[in-house]
């Protein structure tokens, strides 16, 4: 391998580029290479402005089925396979019936795209409120009952673009529920996510 010199200039620019992207509310460890993001369906006390782990998103096919799901985990930046977590599924007919339930398992990583945004919480009981991250993540994922499926988990935070969603979407099998649900006005606790760039020391 040659060994790598960089100009001043070249230096300058990159650093220059790391203060923009953190300018945006982009978390720069994100870049880093092997960097790993922790993500989220959480829950939120409004009374005391704190996020944390546990909450519940929803998502509804062309027939107004719906299927709501829990979960949490991590993948690396580099490794599509370099994924952890998973969580509990329940689906529901037209009508609110619930039809199924069980486990998935995150199996790859499709895509991470980081998005710009501040956080509009002042409390963070997942992990350092710095490291909180708007993006877009799709994942492959497995149902307990041998369904295939694709996760996509999509945050939107403070000045983060509006063509941007908050909650989730996902396929299982050959059904699509493409139709998020938004999140409830507060005090309603549903519908949210979250991503977390992690620490060298938090991996």
């Amino acid at each position: 391998m040659k060994d790598l010199q960089l100009s001043r200039r070249q230096v300058l620019k990159g650093a220059g580029a790391v203060g923009v992207l953190g300018a945006l509310g982009i978390p720069t460890a994100i870049f880093a290479e092997g960097g790993k993001v922790r993500w989220d369906i959480i829950s939120v006390n409004f009374a005391t402005g704190t996020l944390s782990a546990g909450g519940i998103a929803s998502a509804r096919a062309n027939d107004n089925s719906k299927i709501t799901i829990t979960g949490s985990g991590t993948f690396t930046t580099v490794e599509s396979d370099g994924v952890t977590g998973g969580g509990s599924w329940w689906t529901f007919n037209p009508a609110g019936t619930q039809t199924a339930t069980g486990t998935y398992l995150v199996k790859r990583l499709v895509s991470w795209t980081p998005a710009p945004g501040t956080p509009p919480l002042p409390h963070d009981a997942i992990g350092d409120r710095e490291d909180e991250s708007a993006g877009l993540a799709v994942m492959r994922i497995r149902y307990s009952d041998g369904s295939p499926g694709v996760l996509t988990v999509s945050c939107h935070l403070n000045g983060t673009s509006d063509a941007v969603f908050e909650g989730i979407t996902t396929t299982k099998g050959y059904i699509d529920y493409w139709n998020k649900e938004s999140p409830p006005a507060p005090p309603g606790n549903a519908d949210r996510t979250n991503f977390h760039v992690l620490k060298e020391d938090e991996h």
